[in-house]
């Protein structure tokens, strides 16, 4: 506003062109030398004010703003990508994880598996091993004791002696499994009339350890052997009296699951292993 008060105090007033001519034109006064007012100019204060105006400032400014914009949406573009990858890279993470977990899980239960199959398997075997056991038990038989019931004669009539004896063999046999009693029958009679009599002998204690002992007759096994001697005996010689041989046979099965009925004193003096 300066600047156009003082153009305006330099401009002279006009005056009516009527007033001109009728009053005498008054003496010029001193030339004095005023200075030289150039032409405004475009520029970047403006033309005449001091201050940049908007539109020439938002000319410029407004591609600074685009370029900021643009670096705003790339840096945001950018963090949006950096979280959707580090998303991404978490949810890797724990699928890894849980996938390690589950082939963990897997591995112990493999593992116990396998465990429980080696038990399975050393189980089997050792069944295995009894099973055979068992099978070649089956049918073996060890001599524990025996004895000789004696007679008078040839009459099949057992003593108080010979009585006490079978009643002290069945006492141990009570409750015991897996046994046989071999009982022979021994006479001095030669041929037929000696089998007979051996045979009734060995009868009568078959008879008295039914009755009297309830042994099972299946484990009983007897045989009239005469005057003859029975097959594999050592030193066998001719029977000079007559007498029922007894001797208990032991099924080694048996003899390792229950007590072994071998504390019968044999009449003998000796017990065989």
């Amino acid at each position: 506003m300066l600047a156009q008060q003082g153009s305006s105090a330099t401009t002279p007033q006009s005056t009516p062109p009527a007033a001109a001519e009728q009053q005498p034109s008054p003496q010029p006064p001193p030339a004095v030398s005023s200075p030289s007012i150039k032409p405004a100019t475009e520029g970047f204060w403006g033309r005449v004010n001091p201050f940049a105006r908007k539109k020439w400032v938002n000319n410029r400014v407004d591609p600074i703003k685009g370029q900021l914009n643009e670096l705003d949406e790339v840096n945001a573009k950018n963090s949006r990508d950096i979280q959707d990858v580090d998303r991404r890279a978490q949810a890797g993470i724990r699928q890894a994880q849980s996938t390690a977990d589950a082939a963990n899980q897997t591995a112990t239960s493999a593992g116990n598996q396998a465990r429980n199959a080696g038990s399975l398997a050393q189980g089997a075997s050792s069944r295995v091993d009894q099973l055979n056991s068992t099978v070649t038990g089956l049918d073996q038989y060890h001599q524990s004791n025996e004895m000789e019931i004696a007679f008078h004669g040839a009459q099949p009539i057992l003593s108080v002696a010979a009585r006490r004896q079978l009643d002290e063999l069945a006492a141990n046999l009570t409750g015991h499994k897996g046994y046989i009693l071999e009982i022979e029958g021994h006479s001095p009679q030669a041929g037929a009339t000696g089998i007979q009599s051996s045979g009734r002998l060995a009868e009568a204690v078959k008879r008295y350890l039914v009755t009297e002992h309830q042994i099972p007759v299946y484990r009983l096994h007897s045989v009239a052997l005469g005057n003859a001697s029975a097959a594999g005996e050592e030193n066998a010689r001719p029977a000079k009296a007559s007498s029922v041989h007894v001797r208990l046979m032991e099924n080694s099965l048996a003899a390792r699951e229950a007590g072994s009925p071998n504390g019968v004193a044999s009449s003998t003096g000796a017990e065989r292993p």
